[in-house]
């Protein structure tokens, strides 16, 4: 995934100001499919490595950003671009299939 050195000291705050947009997966340890989407999530990290940046954020660690943006179920994946959400898909998928659904928003 991509990592950036300097973290803005809120996850709010990484998505208003961030340069590019952000995919973020949130996902739960225990959760079965979360683990099969992780791999898929990475296949687009590395593919989009010079467009996207991909975070994923621990919905049993990171509860308030969970409830924030409604996330009911796991994995769900959210598009951030200028600072808002540009799409959002929940479930397992493929990363075709997530190329399918987010690409017109990159």
């Amino acid at each position: 995934m991509n990592t950036n050195t300097e973290m803005p000291s809120s996850f709010d705050e990484l998505v208003r100001t961030h340069d590019k947009p952000i995919l973020v997966d949130f996902w739960a340890e225990w959760c079965g499919p979360c683990r099969m989407v992780s791999p898929e999530v990475a296949k687009l990290a590395k593919e989009w490595k010079d467009r996207v940046t991909v975070i994923k954020v621990n919905t049993d660690e990171k509860q308030e950003i969970a409830m924030k943006y409604g996330i009911s179920s796991i994995p769900t994946l959210i598009l951030f671009s200028g600072g808002k959400e540009s799409k959002r898909i929940s479930g397992a998928m493929s990363s075709e299939q997530m190329k399918k659904v987010f690409e017109p928003y990159i």
